[in-house]
């Protein structure tokens, strides 16, 4: 049943003021559903073999940088249960509910290490946060659209700036920013300065910072031919060395 149908019959059953708050309950469900909650509890093991044993128990180090009481706090998370609450997650720099002991502190994860071989996490740092507080984030940009300077111009979008700093409340922290570059014509620059990323996030990085170009089909090949110059033109010195060689041979057996 689609979820038109059946919100048109829960009105129809509740009343409209039934069904409103019916339908608020779900929403606010829906959000918890989605905020990122991890069990964490304090740690007391410490150096490089304590660690290895720990994370042989299942385990993953990690610690919390406190904002009132300053210093930072040893935790340990479950393996499984975090690498299950990061999937469908690209950003390492998200927003979470730290379980401590039935105590709950927002953090914002901060880092995170992961084997090199196996490409699992074996170390997440965290930052505590107020809710109420602006945060300072890097938030990586993804290039959607086709440019009008490469689909009618044939060019070469190149993308200059990979991520950008945001102040932004932790509760708006974003996991991406898509970029339209779709209307950028040829030889055109897409800047800092030209991104709409909402009232929400205060954009740090400079504004005359390159985000993104359309090149011309022409500049691409430049590089490429002054190569392929360089190298037609090694084979003709070593061809003259050689004939210069020949005849300085030939001068000293006709001395002899």
């Amino acid at each position: 049943m689609s979820e038109f149908w059946y919100n048109f019959r829960r009105f129809a059953a509740e009343g409209s003021d039934g069904c409103r708050e019916s339908m608020r309950s779900d929403y606010q469900k829906r959000q918890k559903m989605d905020q990122i909650r991890i069990k964490a509890e304090a740690r007391t093991e410490q150096g490089t073999g304590a660690v290895r044993r720990l994370r042989k128990t299942g385990m993953i180090p990690g610690s919390v940088m406190k904002m009132r009481k300053g210093g930072t706090e040893l935790i340990k998370l479950p393996a499984h249960d975090f690498m299950m609450a990061m999937r469908g997650h690209a950003s390492k720099q998200l927003l979470v509910t730290l379980d401590m002991d039935g105590k709950e502190v927002p953090a914002l994860m901060r880092e995170m290490q992961n084997d090199v071989l196996a490409g699992t996490p074996i170390h997440v740092d965290f930052s505590e946060v107020s809710l109420t507080e602006k945060v300072r984030v890097t938030v990586p940009l993804y290039l959607v659209g086709e440019a009008v300077g490469v689909k009618l111009g044939g060019g070469v979008l190149e993308q200059t700036l990979r991520t950008i700093d945001v102040d932004c409340l932790p509760t708006d922290i974003a996991e991406k920013f898509e970029i339209d570059v779709s209307k950028l014509g040829l030889d055109q620059t897409l800047f800092v300065r030209d991104l709409n990323l909402g009232d929400k996030q205060t954009v740090v990085t400079r504004g005359e910072v390159p985000v993104a170009v359309v090149k011309a089909p022409d500049d691409a090949p430049a590089a490429g031919g002054a190569a392929a110059a360089e190298a037609a033109a090694t084979p003709e010195v070593i061809k003259k060395g050689k004939e210069e060689a020949a005849g300085a041979a030939d001068k000293k057996e006709e001395k002899k």
